[in-house]
């Protein structure tokens, strides 16, 4: 009940200051102005009388005196009542107007309030918003506990040799009796992380920091915190954060350590730094650096997480060099058509690993489209709607696309 007295007080007030000058925008200043004008020529019609008495005037001038002033007593009649007849019809004006901009303040802020309002929660303001996530942060659970859910990735484990698990197994062995050899714990840390082993190639990693101390550079910090990352499936856990913003303090413009840091922000409720810094990111590229797919992929999540529109994403998609011009130029039609089924084959395995943004996947479905790849075409345009159902800007330019390859009407 607090929360609502508080609204209607302050709408009243809000309407009183708004409807007060127009509720006095009827009224004139003007009946005091005409009794002033009526009292002047009482004066006069009485000094006129005076004069009579004292032989000043003879009664002609004094009966030419009386009409004049008499006449203009009517005429002060006349027009002050034409005026009380506007500021009346002012007022009515003025008292409708009042109601219906009461009416709109109150039904417009009622209907505003249901759609953006929070009916039954408290005050959240931002120093108390700021103090939980401050909270929520330091409560995060330790880089171990997570490891230990994720677990190591038996895919790669699989996928090597006999022969090299044997040597990593030398490897380990060689190292836990030499801990002091620094070449020997970045090697492990190097082969560990091969063989999907993570959370056992971070710990090899912290201790070679350990062992450069004050040597350890941007990249090594970087390196380390990747490795906890991947070992935590994604998570970004409070040394890592630590570890990351030990690598930007020695270089603030590593971009992995700054990637890397937008996403501990985006996963700590700061979507709006993390935008900001992964906005400077693709902006500053190269297209082809690792972390540009994905942020590519995210920044449109972490955009409406900030409250903001998904940015417009840059074309990154490259078209031939000049030597394959030159080269195409001299090439017969089958030649050239194969280039170019290799081209896009490329782009569609491209897309197919580390996604895009909505200009390539066109690109790829008017590129089926032309080489006569129909079902294909079919298939990507399927996929797009998939990926950019919820984006009516991309599903535009995709659109356009599908109907250009003929498959959409």
């Amino acid at each position: 009940m607090t929360f609502w007295l508080i609204v209607a007080v302050s709408a009243l007030f809000v309407m009183a200051l708004i409807l007060w000058p127009l509720l006095r925008r009827g009224k004139s200043d003007q009946s005091e102005q005409e009794n002033l004008d009526l009292q002047v020529y009482r004066d006069q019609l009485s000094e006129v009388e005076s004069d009579l008495a004292k032989g000043v005037l003879s009664e002609e001038e004094a009966e030419r005196t009386r009409i004049e002033v008499s006449r203009r007593i009517l005429e002060a009649d006349r027009v002050g009542a034409a005026q009380e007849a506007a500021a009346t019809s002012g007022r009515k004006a003025s008292i409708g107007l009042a109601i219906v901009m009461s009416l709109a303040v109150l039904g417009g802020t009622g209907y505003l309030y249901q759609q953006i309002g929070a009916r039954g929660l408290p005050d959240f303001p931002r120093s108390k918003r700021l103090a939980e996530m401050s909270a929520d942060r330091a409560a995060r659970p330790p880089q171990a506990e997570i490891e230990a859910n994720v677990g190591d990735d038996p895919a790669m484990l699989e996928r090597s040799a006999p022969e090299y698990r044997a040597l990593v197994a030398q490897l380990r062995e060689t190292v836990a009796n030499r801990p002091g050899d620094l070449r020997g714990l970045e090697l492990l840390a190097n082969h560990e992380a091969r063989l999907g082993r993570f959370a056992a190639a971070r710990i090899a990693k912290g201790k070679a920091i350990e062992l450069k101390g004050a040597d350890a550079d941007a990249n090594d910090y970087t390196d380390y915190a990747e490795l906890m990352i991947i070992a935590a499936g994604g998570y970004v856990s409070p040394i890592a954060e630590n570890a990351l913003g030990q690598a930007i303090r020695l270089d603030r413009t590593h971009s992995r350590a700054r990637y890397y840091s937008g996403l501990d922000l985006a996963q700590n409720g700061r979507p709006d730094l993390a935008l900001q810094i992964w906005t400077d990111l693709l902006a500053e590229g190269p297209p082809e650096a690792p972390w540009i797919a994905p942020i590519r992929n995210q920044i449109g999540d972490v955009a409406r997480l900030a409250g903001e529109a998904p940015p417009r994403l840059p074309d990154t998609l490259a078209g031939p060099n000049a030597q394959q011009m030159e080269d195409a130029a001299n090439m017969t039609d089958e030649e050239r058509q194969a280039l170019i089924r290799t081209m896009v084959g490329q782009l569609s395995e491209r897309l197919a690993n580390g996604g895009g943004n909505a200009s390539e996947w066109a690109r790829l479905i008017r590129a089926y489209g032309v080489l006569g790849e129909t079902e294909r075409a079919r298939k990507i345009w399927g996929e797009a709607q998939t990926v950019f159902g919820s984006d009516r800007i991309a599903m535009t330019e995709l659109l356009d696309a599908a109907q250009a390859a003929g498959v959409a009407e």
